[in-house]
């Protein structure tokens, strides 16, 4: 299989909402001349891909798929996996392509991004959603993984967490220990991606992304998702599971 896919294990548990449709599309790019063909063949999106050569000069990225609804899509890995979120997650992707276009009409292209801008930008890129327990959550905000990773470890068999950012995901298929997601709260009643999709779209603002509403999670602790972590000493490690900041 070419384009780096042969290296994605599916049966790693983060893939697990993303196995059928991302082994499909991997088999059909395994078949195809081009990324951009290959997930148009394997995958019903609300968008087209194409080259990124149908990029014209001087057009952001954001600006030409909210005009056009074609995805500029390289060969590899990442772009492959943001056409695997455009799948999954149609309502979010579209969503936040209105809310960077918007930003862009707003501000213009500036050689800094503004705090919106690069919200949204961290979110599609590397978000992870949470649905669970309120003492699981609130100590991820808080950082405190000895509560979260000691006593709470059960609460964990309660919390559904979906990795979103397509960087995040291709990071991903080279585990390592400091790899981490901004994770975001989403509130649903049911387990459906299709659900959690659409409560995503609806809650998302470019104001209340701003204000970063993440909480940071080096994602190979999530118990059962690394066999390494059954240990203590795994979250020992200051250089990834990192204090708090002490307030200003």
């Amino acid at each position: 299989m070419a384009h780096g896919l042969e290296s994605i294990d599916w049966d790693a548990p983060w893939l697990e909402p993303w196995r059928t449709v991302g082994q499909s599309a991997a088999l059909h790019v395994e078949r195809g001349p081009t990324v951009a063909d290959a997930l148009n063949a394997a995958l019903v999106a609300p968008v087209q891909f194409v080259p990124q050569s149908a990029l014209p000069t001087g057009t952001t990225y954001e600006q030409f798929i909210f005009d056009t609804g074609c995805v500029p899509t390289r060969d590899g890995l990442h772009d492959f996996f943001n056409g695997l979120c455009w799948m999954l997650f149609p309502q979010t992707k579209r969503k936040l392509n209105q809310l960077q276009a918007a930003q862009i009409a707003q501000t213009g292209i500036q050689p800094v991004r503004g705090p919106a801008r690069d919200a949204l930008t961290v979110f599609d890129e590397n978000a992870a959603f949470f649905v669970g327990p309120d003492a699981v959550w609130e100590a991820l905000v808080r950082k405190d993984w000895e509560a979260l990773f000691g006593p709470l470890r059960p609460a964990w068999s309660e919390v559904q967490l979906v990795l979103f950012g397509h960087a995040l995901l291709e990071k991903l298929v080279y585990p390592r220990k400091p790899v981490t997601a901004h994770v975001f709260r989403a509130r649903v009643a049911t387990n459906s991606i299709a659900d959690l999709d659409g409560w995503i779209a609806k809650d998302l603002s470019a104001d209340k992304l701003a204000t970063k509403p993440f909480a940071h999670l080096p994602v190979l602790g999530v118990p059962g998702w690394w066999p390494g972590n059954t240990e203590a000493s795994f979250y020992a490690d200051a250089s990834v599971f990192r204090a708090p900041k002490a307030p200003a």
